[in-house]
């Protein structure tokens, strides 16, 4: 486990962790393996998006596992 998260939006979540867990992402490679352990389910890519500009503004670790033991 590298103790990184990685935050992202996408529109098929097995085929998403599948790509970066296959090295083939360049900047998440040397991370891997990546495990899910959060998950948001939106309408629409922009309210995706919306969100994880969001989380990712937060720049606080707390705030992000705040987050994952709300769940």
């Amino acid at each position: 486990m590298n103790n990184s998260y990685y935050i992202g939006s996408c529109n098929n979540i097995e085929k998403r962790v599948s790509l970066h867990n296959s090295g083939k992402v360049i900047s998440t490679k040397r991370y891997m393996p990546w495990k899910l352990i959060h998950l948001e389910k939106y309408k629409s890519l922009s309210e995706a998006v919306k969100r994880e500009r969001q989380i990712k503004s937060w720049k606080d670790r707390n705030a992000i596992e705040n987050l994952i033991k709300k769940v």
